[in-house]
C-alpha cells in the first residue's frame, strides 16, 4: 500500500511540476512575450512611425523609464488607418520628423534597444524564476519519492534573481554601444 502512495505522490509531484513550468510558459508569453518579440525585432516590421517628439518617460512611480517619442503610426499594410502611437523605450531621442522604422506589441511601437531589452528580458526572467524553482523542486521530490527541503531551491532562486539582472544588462549594452556608435 506504502508503494501505490508512493507512486501515487510521484506522479502528483511530476505532473504538477510540468503543469507549472507549462503556467510559467503561457504568463511568459501572454505578458512580457509580443513586447520582447516586437523589441528582438522577430517577424516582419508592422510600420514606421513619424515622430513628433521625443521626452524622457516616467513609470508610475515617477522614476526615469527611457527615452518616449510620439508621432504618427503608417502601418505596412494597405487600408489601415494611420493612428498616433508611442515608440516605447527608443533606442534614442530621434529629431521631429524622422522616420523609424518599428514593430507593435499591445498598441505600443518598439525599435531594438538597450533599454526595452533590459526591461522586457528582465520581466521574463522574473516570471519565469518562481515557477521555475517550485517545478524542480516537485521534480526532486518526484524523483526521490518524498517531501525535499526547499532550502537549496530558495537559495537557487535568489541567485536566478542576481543571474536575471546580470544578463539582461549583458544582452542590452551591446545594443547600447551599436545604438551610439551606428545610430
Amino acid at each position: 500500500m506504502e508503494r501505490i502512495a508512493v507512486r501515487a505522490g510521484r506522479g502528483a509531484a511530476l505532473t504538477g511540476g510540468w503543469v507549472i513550468l507549462a503556467v510559467a510558459g503561457w504568463l511568459i508569453w501572454l505578458l512580457p512575450g509580443s513586447h520582447l518579440a516586437a523589441v528582438l525585432g522577430v517577424g516582419p516590421s508592422d510600420g514606421s512611425v513619424r515622430i513628433s517628439g521625443c521626452h524622457e518617460a516616467t513609470d508610475e512611480q515617477g522614476y526615469a523609464d527611457g527615452t518616449a517619442c510620439i508621432g504618427v503610426f503608417m502601418p505596412r499594410k494597405e487600408g489601415e488607418p494611420q493612428r498616433e502611437i508611442t515608440l516605447d523605450k527608443a533606442a534614442k531621442p530621434h529629431p521631429a520628423g524622422s522616420v523609424v522604422e518599428v514593430r507593435t506589441a499591445r498598441g505600443r511601437a518598439y525599435e531594438l534597444s538597450g533599454d526595452a531589452l533590459l526591461t522586457w528580458v528582465s520581466v521574463s526572467g522574473f516570471i519565469l524564476g518562481p515557477f521555475l524553482f517550485v517545478s524542480l523542486w516537485l521534480f526532486a521530490c518526484a524523483r526521490h519519492g518524498r517531501w525535499e527541503s526547499g532550502d537549496g531551491y530558495f537559495l537557487g532562486f535568489l541567485a536566478w534573481v542576481v543571474g536575471v539582472l546580470v544578463l539582461s544588462v549583458v544582452v542590452a549594452i551591446p545594443v547600447w554601444i551599436f545604438t551610439a556608435l551606428f545610430g
